[in-house]
């Protein structure tokens, strides 16, 4: 049983602990925005950690994966999984983040600029969150159908 509530807790703590800017992405802010489906994951990006072994050291035993470069036909990046309580929880960053645009069929950089993101309350926490027109940019081209459910659950 994945405890969501308490993954985003534990992992929001960590990263603002160790000042490092963060904004939530992926299907959780699409459940912050009104989307409904079962969530895989918690995405968030990372701008930069500056002490690296220390951010290490609070997550080492709930590493599942990486940090390594991970590509797949949508995602180009910098990867690491985490899974506490149940709950996978996916940094990126650090680095170039690629999508693969479906309508243009090229690779399309995804930027991150902390000072872009919305600030909204989850389970009691105000977190930093992807705005809601850049993720729907970013759904619409990557068009999965998971993607796609998203835009039109959070437009409707």
């Amino acid at each position: 049983m994945k405890d969501t509530k308490a993954a985003l807790k534990w992992i929001v703590k960590i990263l603002k602990k160790r000042k490092i800017n963060f904004e939530i992405r992926g299907g959780f802010a699409a459940k912050i925005y009104g989307s409904k489906r079962e969530l895989a994951d918690i995405d968030v990006e990372v701008k930069d950690v500056k002490d690296t072994e220390t951010f290490f050291r609070d997550v080492k035993k709930y590493i599942v994966w990486g940090p390594k470069r991970y590509k797949d036909r949508n995602w180009d990046l910098l990867l690491l999984t985490l899974k506490y309580k149940g709950q996978y929880i996916d940094i990126s960053g650090l680095g170039l983040i690629k999508i693969f645009n479906k309508k243009t069929k090229k690779w399309n950089k995804l930027g991150f600029n902390p000072s872009t993101s919305v600030k909204k309350e989850i389970y009691g926490i105000k977190i930093p969150v992807i705005p809601l027109q850049n993720l729907i940019n970013y759904k619409k081209k990557l068009s999965r159908r998971v993607d796609l459910s998203d835009v039109k659950q959070i437009l409707n």
